[in-house]
């Protein structure tokens, strides 16, 4: 028996349990960050979890058997399988990157990296439609042309789609600090959410403890830096908005995942706003291409400058995303750039 993230683990009172099945209390615990990466271990230091109560599903755990199944275990009523698209029934499988991807349902929609390309980028995602059923048909169905390399569902599990030395059609027209290939040099994990145009529900907290472990393995595997975990609205501002402003980014960083910054206090004072032209608006400008954001630097709040401002504050200053340049969201940019490494370029890898 195996455990990929160093859980403290009990059997759960009250039930007979069989074979591998055991089900793991979290609570306020201190969680060692020890991943398995190709058989061997990478300990890092403790990180404190939120003080709830959940079962991890994990690989040796999960009770889910399906095409590309790595999971062993029984009492399948408990989790509901997830369909395998029909003309990807027959496909190929492969052995997943991660430890704690517990099944494999390939997708037909991806390519191959531009060869001696360096990983350096993860691209979180939501999947944006109504139900499960509809992501996994369309992130890896044929003629779609969308995928991802992992999806992490709303109980903790974690399917992969795509190997990572393989390029995922994730990110689309996108752009960060440089890069305009951000498919080619990233990972693409995409969070089963239903949207801003379904409801938008907020994020189980098992669903965040597995997207955490995941991210995790990925950076200490691909020697990914932690700023360079970014959201999809933060390469392609002018399109998306995922995985959107509920989204726990100050969790995930609490855990070594992502840059972040205690964002400033709102307050009133004075904003830059659409149509306003001066040197603090190409300032700013400046200051947002420098974190990484593909931004003109005219002096002139235009509207691409305005769809910018709205991607940051979804994920850095979500208490109020309206596309205004206060002084909240100023200072909230300026502690990030103080706070990054070296000369404060995102574009350093």
């Amino acid at each position: 028996m195996r455990f990929a993230l160093g859980f403290r683990a009990k059997r759960s009172l009250g039930r007979p349990q069989t074979g591998p099945a055991l089900h793991l209390s979290v609570t306020a615990v201190s969680v060692k960050k020890t991943l398995i990466t190709g058989g061997s271990r990478s300990r890092g230091p403790l990180v404190a979890w939120p003080a709830v109560h959940f079962a991890v599903p994990f690989p040796d755990f999960c009770p889910y058997m399906s095409v590309g199944s790595f999971a062993s275990g029984v009492d399948s009523k408990r989790q509901r399988a997830l369909p395998v698209p029909r003309a990807n029934a027959h496909m190929k499988t492969f052995t997943p990157d991660s430890s704690i991807a517990s099944d494999v349902i390939p997708s037909a929609n991806y390519g191959d990296r531009p060869r001696g390309r360096q990983v350096d980028m993860i691209v979180l995602h939501y999947t944006g439609m109504p139900d499960v059923e509809s992501a996994v048909a369309r992130l890896c169905s044929p003629g779609t042309d969308v995928s991802a390399h992992y999806i992490v569902l709303e109980d903790g599990r974690i399917v992969q789609c795509v190997p990572e030395a393989k390029r995922a059609w994730h990110a689309g027209v996108s752009f960060w600090a440089g890069e305009e290939d951000v498919n080619s040099c990233s990972i693409g994990v995409e969070i089963v959410n239903s949207g801003h145009d379904w409801g938008y529900p907020d994020f189980p907290l098992r669903q965040i403890a597995a997207v955490i472990a995941l991210c995790r393995g990925i950076m200490l595997r691909l020697k990914i830096p932690s700023r360079r975990v970014l959201a999809h609205s933060d390469v392609a501002p002018s399109r998306k908005k995922d995985p959107g402003e509920k989204f726990p980014w100050h969790s995930l960083a609490n855990s070594g995942v992502g840059h972040w910054v205690q964002p400033a206090p709102i307050m009133h004072g004075e904003t830059l706003k659409l149509g306003t032209i001066s040197g603090n608006v190409e300032s700013f400008q400046q200051a947002l291409a420098r974190y990484g954001y593909g931004v003109p630097v005219s002096g002139r709040y235009d509207s691409a400058t305005m769809e910018v401002v709205t991607a940051f504050q979804r994920h850095f200053r979500p208490a109020r995303v309206d596309g205004i340049a206060d002084q909240s969201t100023l200072a909230t940019l300026h502690s990030l750039l103080a706070s990054l490494p070296g000369d404060g370029k995102a574009a350093a890898g």
